[in-house]
C-alpha cells in the first residue's frame, strides 16, 4: 500500500503567507509600547531593534545547519533568511529591515542576491537598507539632535531559563539603550493569537493530525520506532509542505513510553515494537514558523487489553474533563488539579490505588503518575513564552512546580492539553516506600503495571470568548483507534441510522 493516495495529497493545500500577518503583529506591538510609555509618563518615541538569527555550522566544519529564524524576529517580520536586523520607529510606526551585504560569490553558490527593493516588496516593510548602514539610518530617526533610544530584546524564557540576546552591532555604544521594557510587552503580544496566526495553526494541526492517523494506521508489531517517526516526517513534508518539526519526535513504545522526553540522541527511537506494547507518539509539524504539538497513544497490535484500556481511559477522561471546563476566567492550576483527580479516581476504581481520592490528592500522589504540567502555550515555539508574567510565582509542590504557566485563561490564548499517566520507577518506587504514601498502593496489582510505560493524550486548544475549540483531529476513543488501525477511514463513516 502506498503512503496515502492522490486524494490525500490534494487534501492539504499549504496556505499563502500574508505579510499582513506580520504588519498586524508589528502594529500590535507598537500600540502596546505606546500605551505602556504613556502610562509611565515616558516619551512616546525611540526605536525597537531586534537582531534576527545567524546561520550556524556543525562545530568547526563548513556543514551548514538548516537555518530557522529566531522566533521573536519571525513574529514581527517573517524573514526567512539569516543575518537580518529589524527596527520599528515607535513614533511613526515605520518598519525597517537591514540586510547583510552579500559577496558576489553568494550568487554562485546560493542563488540570486535580492536587492533592497526586492526585499521591501517581499516583506512589505517601509524601508530596507544594508546592515552596515544601520548606525547612520538609526541616527537619522532621532529628533532635536537627541541621542536615539533603542529598545532591545532582553528577558528570561521561563521554560529554558535562558535569556534572549539583545541586538549587537558596530556603533551601538553611540545610542542609549533600554533592556527592560520591550521583552515583557512583546512576549505578551505573542500570547494572544490573531485570526491570521490561528489560520496557520489550524493548517499545521490539520497536517499533523492526518500524519498521526497515517502512522497509527501503518503501525505493526516488529517495526522499529524510527519507522513511525519516518512515516510522520515524510507525510508532513510530502503532503503538507512542512520542512521543519516543532521538536524532536518522541516515538516511544513499551517501557520507553514512561520516558517523558524520549527520542533524544541517547534514546533515538530505535526499539523494536513488541506484541502487547503501548505506543506513545508525541510529534508535531511546523509550517512557516508556527507549530503543532500532538500526542497519540495506542496499542501497537491495534487491540487494547483490559489493562491498557484502564490506563488509557483514565487519561482520556482527564483530557475531556479539562477541555469541557476551559473558558476565559478559568485557572490553569485548577485545570491541572482536575486532570490529576480524574486520573487518581480512575486508578482507584481499578483497585490500583487505595484510599480516598481527597487524601491522595492532598499527598500529591497525582505527581507520581503525572510529574509534568498539564500543558503549555504554543505558537512560534513549542513552549511559547509568557507563562509566568511579572508577579506570578511557580508553585513548589511536586507536579505543580512543572507547570509551564499558572495563568488564568483568556480569549485568544492557544494552549496544549496533555494529561498523562506513567509508571516511572523514579517517581513510583519512592512513593511506594514512603510511609506517608505507601499505603495508597495496591502493591500486588501495581506490580503488573511497572513495565507498562505510560499514556499521554495531547491536543491543541484555542481559548474562545465562551469556551474553547480543539483543533486537533485524531481518533481518541478506544473504539475509534481500533477501527482506524483495522484500516477504516478517518473520520469514521458511521452508519446512516447511527
Amino acid at each position: 500500500m502506498s503512503l496515502r493516495d492522490d486524494k490525500a495529497m490534494a487534501a492539504h493545500s499549504p496556505p499563502q503567507i500574508p505579510m499582513e500577518l506580520y504588519r498586524q503583529n508589528r502594529s500590535k506591538l507598537i500600540a502596546a509600547m505606546r500605551q505602556y510609555l504613556q502610562s509611565q509618563g515616558l516619551p512616546i518615541n525611540g526605536v525597537i531593534l531586534l537582531q534576527g538569527g545567524e546561520e550556524q555550522t556543525q562545530y568547526c566544519t563548513d556543514g551548514i545547519i538548516l537555518f530557522r529564524q529566531e522566533s521573536y524576529f519571525a513574529y514581527l517580520f517573517g524573514v526567512k533568511e539569516p543575518g537580518f536586523y529589524g527596527a520599528m520607529d515607535i513614533s511613526t510606526g515605520k518598519a525597517f529591515l537591514f540586510t547583510p551585504r552579500l559577496s558576489e560569490d553568494y550568487a554562485v553558490w546560493m542563488g540570486k542576491i535580492h536587492t533592497s527593493s526586492d526585499l521591501k516588496e517581499i516583506y512589505e516593510v517601509d524601508e530596507v537598507y544594508y546592515a552596515d548602514e544601520m548606525e547612520d539610518i538609526l541616527r537619522s530617526l532621532a529628533t532635536d539632535n537627541e541621542t536615539m533610544l533603542l529598545y532591545l530584546l532582553h528577558g528570561l524564557n521561563t521554560d529554558s531559563n535562558k535569556f534572549s540576546q539583545p541586538a549587537q552591532f558596530k556603533g551601538i555604544e553611540n545610542f542609549n539603550t533600554n533592556l527592560d521594557i520591550l521583552h515583557p510587552i512583546l512576549t505578551e503580544c505573542r500570547v494572544f493569537k490573531s485570526h491570521l496566526e490561528l489560520n496557520l495553526l489550524r493548517y499545521v494541526n490539520e497536517v499533523s493530525s492526518a500524519a498521526h492517523v497515517e502512522v497509527m494506521r501503518r503501525t505493526k508489531v516488529g517495526m522499529k520506532e524510527y519507522q513511525l517517526e519516518s512515516t510522520f516526517l515524510h507525510y508532513v513534508y510530502m503532503f503538507g509542505g512542512c520542512r521543519h518539526c516543532s521538536y524532536t519526535c518522541i516515538c516511544a513504545t513499551g517501557e520507553n513510553s514512561s520516558v517523558l522526553h524520549y527520542g533524544h540522541a541517547g534514546a533515538p527511537n530505535d526499539r523494536t515494537l513488541k506484541d502487547g506494547d503501548m505506543a506513545l507518539l508525541d510529534m508535531g509539524a511546523e509550517f512557516s514558523f508556527y507549530g503543532s504539538d500532538i500526542t497519540c497513544s495506542f496499542p501497537v497490535n491495534g487491540q487494547f487489553t483490559d489493562d491498557q484500556r484502564v490506563v488509557y481511559n483514565a487519561v482520556l477522561g482527564a483530557h475531556e474533563a479539562v477541555i469541557s471546563k476551559m473558558k476565559p476566567g478559568v485557572s490553569w492550576v485548577e485545570m491541572h488539579k482536575l486532570a490529576e483527580s480524574v486520573i487518581i479516581k480512575s486508578l482507584k476504581d481499578a483497585n490500583i490505588l487505595l484510599g480516598t481520592v481527597e487524601e491522595m490528592l492532598e499527598k500529591r500522589l497525582g505527581a507520581v503518575f503525572m510529574p509534568h504540567g498539564l500543558g503549555h502555550f504554543l505558537g512560534l515555539d513549542t513552549h511559547d513564552p509568557g507563562g509566568y508574567v511579572k508577579g506570578l510565582e511557580r508553585p513548589k509542590e511536586p507536579g505543580l512546580r512543572s507547570l509551564r504557566t499558572v495563568r488564568v485563561l483568556q480569549e485568544g490564548m492557544f494552549v496544549t492539553v496533555e494529561p498523562g499517566c506513567y509508571f516511572i520507577d523514579a517517581t513510583l518506587v519512592p512513593a511506594m516506600v514512603n510511609p506517608d504514601t505507601s499505603f495508597f498502593f495496591n502493591k500486588q496489582l501495581i506490580a503488573r503495571f511497572q513495565k507498562f510505560g505510560g499514556v499521554r493524550i495531547e491536543s491543541d486548544i484555542i481559548v474562545t470568548a465562551t469556551g474553547c475549540e480543539n483543533i486537533t483531529n485524531v481518533p481518541r476513543e478506544t473504539w475509534e483507534i481500533e477501527a482506524v488501525m483495522r484500516g477504516e477511514s478517518w473520520p469514521l463513516k458511521l452508519p446512516e441510522n447511527a
